[in-house]
C-alpha cells in the first residue's frame, strides 16, 4: 500500500549520502557493535554509516532496542503505531514504512496505517488509538503544549503511568531517528515490475 505523498508500507531501502564503513574494513569494535545493533546492520547503509562512531551507535542501539522491545508497559503494536505516526508527521518515508509493517505484523491489520498515511490528524479506529495518535502528533509538533491534561487524556482511554512513559519514549526516540534518516540519506523505492 502506498499513498500519493510517497508513504508506503512496502519494504524500502535506504541509501547514505556520506561514505559508509565497508564491512571488510570494519574494526573488531565496529563489527561487534554492528552484531548487537540489528539483525541486518551488516548490510544496512544506515548502520554502516553510523558505525563510524561505534560507541554512539552502541548507545543508540541500546536505547532504541530497550524503548521499542522491552517487555511490559505499552504493547509493541502501540509503540509501532506511535512510531509510524511520528515518522509520517516528520516526513520520514523510510521509518514510516518500517514501523507501519511492524504494526501490521503485530496487530494483523492495516486500517489505521492507511488512515495515518492519508491524514494523521484524523487517524484512529478506536478512542484509545486516537488518543495515542493525538498525543504523538502533539508531542512531535508542539512539545511545549504537553501538560497534565494531555496525560489525563491518555489515562481516560486506559493507559497507566508506565504505558504513558513508554509511549513518550517511543515518540521521543523517533524525533532523533527520523532526523538522522532525513539528514544523512534517502529512502530507496524498489523498481516496479
Amino acid at each position: 500500500m502506498s499513498t500519493g505523498q510517497g508513504f508506503t508500507s512496502q519494504t524500502l531501502g535506504w541509501r547514505a549520502w556520506l561514505d559508509v564503513v565497508p564491512l571488510a574494513q570494519a574494526t573488531p569494535a565496529q563489527t561487534a557493535v554492528l552484531e548487537t545493533s540489528h539483525p541486518q546492520a551488516k548490510t544496512s547503509d544506515y548502520y554502516l554509516l553510523l558505525v563510524h562512531e561505534a560507541e554512539i551507535l552502541r548507545q543508540r542501539s541500546g536505547a532504541f532496542n530497550s524503548i521499542m522491545y522491552a517487555p511490559g508497559g505499552l504493547s509493541r503494536a502501540e509503540r509501532e503505531l506511535a512510531s509510524t505516526v511520528v515518522s509520517r508527521v516528520n516526513g520520514c518515508v523510510y521509518c514510516a514504512s518500517v514501523h507501519a509493517q511492524r504494526f501490521q505484523q503485530l496487530a494483523k491489520r492495516d486500517d489505521v496505517i492507511q488512515q495515518i498515511f492519508a491524514d494523521p490528524e484524523t487517524a484512529g479506529t478506536t478512542e484509545r488509538e486516537r488518543a495515542i495518535l493525538r498525543y504523538a502528533i502533539d508531542l512531535t509538533l508542539h512539545p511545549e503544549s504537553i501538560d497534565p491534561q494531555s496525560l489525563d487524556g491518555l489515562r481516560r482511554v486506559g493507559l497507566d503511568d508506565t504505558q504513558i512513559v513508554d509511549l513518550s519514549h517511543a515518540i521521543a526516540i523517533f524525533a532523533w531517528a527520523n532526523r538522522l534518516m532525513l539528514t544523512l540519506g534517502e529512502p530507496v523505492i524498489p523498481a516496479q515490475p
